[in-house]
């Protein structure tokens, strides 16, 4: 799930993204915390569709996308996937 202003683009594997509108809080707040977890103020992912975590954090999704925790949520994401 991606924020877009006061909209959030839900992207599902194979599909077009979709727009809704609801804040990424509301996702966040509704979502299972086990396999979602908040990386940035813009991002949320399903932890079972991580492919690859590098050193620095660089997430590697199962489709190819890359996305990088921020410095705030690095210690959190850390405990959370350990």
């Amino acid at each position: 799930v991606e924020a877009s202003s006061n909209y959030s683009k839900i992207y599902i594997l194979n599909e077009y993204p979709l727009i809704v509108a609801k804040l990424l809080k509301w996702f966040e707040d509704n979502l299972p915390g086990d396999f979602f977890c908040r990386i940035h103020r813009t991002h949320l992912v399903n932890r079972t569709y991580i492919k690859d975590v590098s050193c620095d954090c660089l997430l590697t999704l199962r489709n190819g996308e890359q996305l990088q925790v921020s410095k705030r949520k690095k210690n959190s994401f850390i405990k959370m996937v350990a």
